[in-house]
């Protein structure tokens, strides 16, 4: 697939996912989720790849759905929209079995906010802006927000923000736990990239499990999660990176992972 709406490029085992319909704010139309899900895809089947980075091109990170798509005659309707773009590619995030790290580099609006908060590990420049902007043109938040923001910041938070659709800063959102590190803008995106290099170089098979557990953590019981993890355990303890990682204990050198 040509790629007209985002830029995609691997180097090392990073692939940078960057959103580019910039006079746009990155807005999703039919076209970007197609190219965006591609890339997904293609980063999910290729061994070398061991972490994923996802931005934008310009001043805002994602304002959501474009909306001209969504209102122009005789264009796709709002559940079609949904099963189309929002939903694919949230389980996709979710899903893959590798980190996904996120660099928030500007506004983050609507589906956009929500995209955010639904990867692994997200970073925000200290200039970002967070909105649940649904409310403001009378929609529900999709994307995974109703399940993923009070997951991360409690049922009170997330429903004043959703109600009102207040804006909240980067550093607001790191407080809260919405994200994970609000970050200078200057240095932010080698911030991000320093961060999922060095997770890249660590045995990601096992943290392709951490993330299984994590995102099925709240709806197992204590039981259920400690038989869950007994088994992922039984998994990573016969991976080669397990391995390789108590011969270089015993060996005193540093280990060389290779995610599998």
């Amino acid at each position: 697939m040509k790629y007209q709406n985002i830029l995609f490029e691997t180097q090392d085992n990073i692939a940078e996912i960057k959103l580019n319909r910039p006079q746009l704010l990155n807005s999703f139309n039919y076209e970007m989720a197609d190219e965006f899900l591609d890339a997904l895809k293609k980063c999910d089947k290729n061994k070398k790849v061991r972490a994923i980075i996802i931005t934008g091109i310009g001043r805002g990170f994602c304002a959501g759905q474009d909306l001209e798509e969504a209102t122009r005659k005789n264009g796709p309707t709002i559940d079609a929209i949904i099963d189309h773009t929002y939903n694919p590619i949230i389980k996709k995030i979710i899903n893959i079995e590798k980190p996904i790290v996120c660099y928030v580099n500007g506004i983050a609006a609507g589906a956009g906010a929500n995209l955010a908060i639904s990867c692994d590990v997200t970073f925000a420049a200290s200039s970002a802006k967070f909105i649940q902007s649904f409310i403001n043109i009378g929609l529900v938040p999709d994307s995974g927000g109703t399940y993923n923001l009070p997951r991360l910041i409690g049922k009170q938070r997330a429903a004043g923000l959703m109600f009102s659709g207040e804006k909240i800063s980067s550093a607001e959102a790191e407080k809260i736990g919405m994200i994970y590190k609000s970050v200078d803008d200057e240095n932010g995106y080698q911030i991000t990239l320093d961060f999922a290099k060095k997770i890249s170089e660590k045995p990601t098979k096992s943290i392709g499990l951490i993330k299984s557990l994590l995102n099925k953590s709240d709806k197992n019981s204590i039981s259920e999660q400690l038989e869950l993890e007994k088994k992922y355990q039984i998994t990573a303890a016969n991976s080669y990176d397990h391995k390789e990682g108590v011969k270089a204990f015993f060996e005193k050198r540093k280990p060389k992972y290779i995610g599998e």
